[in-house]
Formats: structure tokens, sequence, C-alpha cells
């Protein structure tokens, strides 16, 4: 059993309640807009199991050693992460012809500034975006989800308002 912490553009803003919410928590996953390597590094500061893609707004600071996708299995839950993915129905350009390619029981994005946990029924497949952590951007609420995976199951979803 994993314990997520999943945040998304944090556009560089620290806030010590990351700690707090992901002090349980045995991986941070971050997906994109980091805002500069300060922050990643703050959050891998952590101890915790750091995964992060890198977003639009990131320089090669981070562009250096993140990727812009990343898949990986965590427990027996084949994940696919990326900062500009849509959501079903509207998915990004590319995205369709990856999930072909991976088939992804999980999805998680950034980028739109909005919270939404969705299941794709065509794809059966979980789309997670966190909405945004940081104060940079249109969204009013800050957010940050929290869940569980456990073997091939994703469960126990939380959403934390930082507001």
């Amino acid at each position: 059993m994993v314990k997520i912490g999943l945040l998304s553009d944090t556009h560089a803003c620290w806030d010590d309640r990351y700690a707090k919410y992901f002090a349980s928590c045995d991986e941070i996953w971050h997906a994109g807009d980091i805002g500069g390597l300060p922050l990643y590094e703050q959050l891998e500061g952590l101890g915790k199991r750091l995964r992060a893609v890198c977003g639009n707004i990131d320089g090669q600071d981070l562009r250096r050693f993140l990727k812009k996708v990343e898949y990986f299995r965590c427990e027996e839950v084949d994940v696919l992460m990326t900062h500009i993915g849509g959501y079903p129905g509207k998915y990004a350009p590319g995205m369709t012809k990856l999930f072909a390619e991976t088939h992804p029981k999980l999805f998680v994005c950034g980028h739109s500034h909005i919270l939404k946990a969705q299941f794709d029924p065509t794809r059966q497949m979980l789309c997670l975006n966190p909405g945004a952590a940081g104060t940079f951007g249109f969204h009013k609420v800050r957010t940050l989800m929290r869940f569980v995976i456990d073997g091939a199951d994703i469960k126990d979803l939380e959403v934390i308002e930082l507001n």
C-alpha cells in the first residue's frame, strides 16, 4: 500500500501546509509547473519519494532532469503523468496515441488549475488533476489531493483546500 500526495501548478509557491498534509504520505507526485529548482528541492526535503514532470512554465533548471511525460508502475497500477493532458472527452493533442501505447489505469495531469477526478469508461482509466496549489493563476481555491494505491486499487481520494 502506497499513500500518495498529489499537487500541481505551484508556480514556485511554497506553503508549509504541503509538509503538514503530506507527512503521512509515502510519495509526493507533482504534475508540473513547479516553478523552479528551489521549490523542487523543498519538496525533496520532505523525505518522501518525489515523482514529477516539467510543465510549460518550468525552465532549464528543471527540464535538464525532469521529463514532460512519466510512465511508471505504483503497486499494480500503471500510471501516466504529464502536465498538459486534458480530461475525458477533451484530451490534449497526442494523448490518445500515448494512452493506446501505454494503457494506464491512472492518468495524472495539471495545467488547467481546475480540480478534477473523473473516470474514463472508454479507457477504463481514472483521471486526476489536483487543481493548483500555488497562488498564481485564476483559481480561487488552492487544492491538493491525497489517495492510496493498494495493489490494483486506487482508493481513499481526499481533496484538500488550502484557502
